[in-house]
């Protein structure tokens, strides 16, 4: 199953299927919820006396008055008055403990599920965040979640309560008088189909609200995270002109999708005013022939104008399921996604010697000639030994850490750590014998301490000052305003890219990985910098298995090997002297970055892969 999931798309408005799953995380606190339900249904009986109460205090004492002495009139009223004030005095209680048990539940239900949704997340293979944007992603976590409590708190349980409530009303007034109960059951068909109409052409209206934003959101997202490149390209008249064009659709869907709901509630209000009407007349009439109580008629208004508020809150119900049942195929489609797979053996000591065995891979599930990454690669790392990985860039050097890493599963041949294939390795283990350090570093949110520790137990305070002077990086530490404690915000914005690299370096040491990575490490450190922390990386690959991808050549021309690729292929290896003596790829890129006498061998090797 795929993830990939388009805004606008849209389900049933309820979907039976969806609802049993959804309900799975109510289960734990069904004691709560049906409390809930017991509770909205007492709250509902409270509301239909109170109409009754009000024909009371008409038939039996106002209207009694002379035929019973005002003394006694009086006193029937306060009776009556006291005891409409208890019911709405406990009324307010009932509501209360319902409201705050729905709601208590509904805050539970959203934990749970972003608790699930982050958990899964974390677990999911980086080919799934290669396909699927962030801000989608933040979503399904934050918006979708908020709807299906929304669903839970305003229409799940107070449909329970509509529907006791309609049917107490009809009871009650067919009890009062079956005449007028049947004048407003024959209003029933008119109000279905208003209803249907309503429903059809509001799921029409909601689906092309939700096309119009997602594409606003998406040019939105697009604009402002190029705006470096639209304003060097002076381009803003033109993109503002494409954003009036989105916003324009956008707003008018909104208006369209405002116009059915301003339709449709004067059209319930019509039918209100309809029955009301008729029940004047034909209750009036009965009044007036002795065969009805004044009390009744307005009890049964009253009773009316109950019958019809639930009708009128339809509208709104309905938006809420309809986006719920949307936020909650997105949020499965999720959660169905395969995690990866953790589970495997784990090593007693590492080595850390790496062999890859005529490894092929791709990108694609379903690669053609084409798509393949990496071909046919076979290489050996001993353990202690330090290897640079070289080429033109779209190589695959890359590729192989994360293949390395098993950020990737293989389609062909096998990666093998002290003799073991990765794929039989505890996943955890695995990655907690490596440590790699990027060209881009990624820094968190909070204090530089914590992103040299990454909030682990096993690293001390004394540890992780201790890496920082290890790798020279100490120095520019101390100098920042509280020093370890200073906040770093977010991606390391306040930091220079020299300062992130060295941090870096000291997460790596405080981690003390078996085998260390260096993708283009140094690439974004000044002369100076680099210079510095030469010696502490020589001291950090010291006893560890090593390999350094670099462009610099001058970086690695110590290193114990050096591979060779050229388009997903191994096309030489040996120490730099080696490569140099051949005359081949390597001395090409070599002698490129050094003087002019490269760029003939780099087409030489073209014109014959050509041939």
């Amino acid at each position: 199953m795929s993830y990939h999931w388009e805004e606008e798309r849209l389900g049933k408005a309820y979907d039976a299927r969806l609802m049993r799953r959804l309900l799975t995380y109510v289960k734990p606190y069904k004691g709560l919820f049906a409390a809930a339900i017991t509770l909205s249904l007492l709250v509902t009986a409270t509301e239909l006396s109170l109409p009754y109460l009000t024909k009371v205090a008409i038939d039996a004492y106002i209207e009694a008055v002379p035929a019973i002495p005002l003394v006694q009139a009086l006193g029937g009223l306060a009776m009556v008055a006291a005891a409409y004030g208890t019911v709405l005095l406990l009324r307010l209680v009932l509501a209360y403990g319902q409201t705050y048990l729905l709601q208590y539940t509904g805050q539970k239900v959203m934990f749970d599920m972003r608790t699930q949704i982050f958990r899964h997340l974390m677990r999911l293979p980086v080919r799934f965040f290669d396909q699927n944007p962030v801000g989608r992603l933040v979503t399904r976590a934050t918006n979708d979640v908020a709807a299906i409590n929304e669903m839970f708190s305003a229409v799940l349980v107070n449909t329970f309560r509509d529907v006791f409530l309609i049917v107490g009303i009809f009871a009650v007034m067919f009890r009062l008088n079956a005449r007028l109960a049947l004048i407003i059951l024959a209003l029933m068909p008119l109000l279905f189909y208003i209803t249907f109409e309503f429903r059809k052409r509001a799921r029409d209206a909601y689906r092309d609200v939700r096309r119009k934003l997602a594409k606003l959101n998406a040019y939105l997202a697009e604009s402002i995270s190029g705006m470096r490149i639209i304003q060097l390209f002076v381009r803003e008249r033109r993109s503002f002109e494409e954003f009036q064009r989105i916003n324009t659709e956008e707003y008018q869907a909104h208006m369209r999708q405002i116009t059915i709901f301003a339709v449709f509630q004067p059209l319930i209000y019509l039918v209100s005013a309809l029955a009301t009407a008729l029940i004047l007349w034909r209750g009036g009439s009965g009044v007036l022939a002795g065969v009805f109580t004044f009390g009744s008629l307005v009890a049964f208004l009253q009773y009316v104008e109950m019958l019809f508020q639930p009708i009128r809150d339809l509208a709104e119900k309905y938006n809420i399921l309809q986006g719920a049942m949307a936020s909650s195929e997105r949020i499965f489609l999720l959660l169905d996604e395969p995690e990866e797979r953790y589970e495997g053996r784990t090593l007693p000591q590492v080595e850390g010697k790496i062999e890859f065995r005529d490894v092929w891979f791709s990108y694609r599930p379903d690669p053609r000639e084409e798509d393949w990454i990496l071909k046919g690669v076979s290489f050996t790392v001993e353990p202690g030994e330090r290897v640079a990985i070289v080429g033109p860039t779209g190589s695959g050097k890359t590729t192989i850490i994360s293949l390395l890493l098993r950020l990737y599963e293989i389609q062909r041949g096998a990666i093998l750590l002290d003799g073991v294939d990765l794929r039989e390795l505890d996943l955890q283990f695995l990655r907690s014998q490596i440590a790699v350090v990027l060209q881009d570093v990624f820094l968190f949110s909070g204090d530089v301490l914590g992103n040299i520790r990454l909030h682990a137990d096993h690293i001390s305070r004394e540890k992780a000052i201790e890496a920082a002077r290890y790798v020279q990086a100490d120095a520019f530490i101390r100098e920042l305003p509280q020093g370890y404690e200073t906040e770093v915000k977010e991606r390391g914005a306040t930091l220079s890219v020299g300062q992130r690299q060295l941090l870096a370096f000291a997460r790596a040491v405080a981690f003390d990985p078996k085998i260390l990575i260096l993708d283009e490490a140094t690439a974004n450190i000044d002369s100076r910098t680099e210079s510095l922390i030469q010696q502490s990386i020589d001291r950090l690959l010291s006893g560890r298995t090593a390999i350094v991808i670099a462009h610099r050549l001058s970086t690695i021309r110590h290193c114990d090997k050096i591979l060779v690729l050229h388009k997903g292929r191994l096309v030489e290896q040996g120490t730099h002297e080696e490569l140099l003596a051949r005359r081949g790829l390597y001395h090409a890129l070599y002698t490129l970055q050094f003087g002019e006498t490269g760029r003939s061998t780099l087409h030489r090797i073209a014109s014959v892969e050509s041939e």
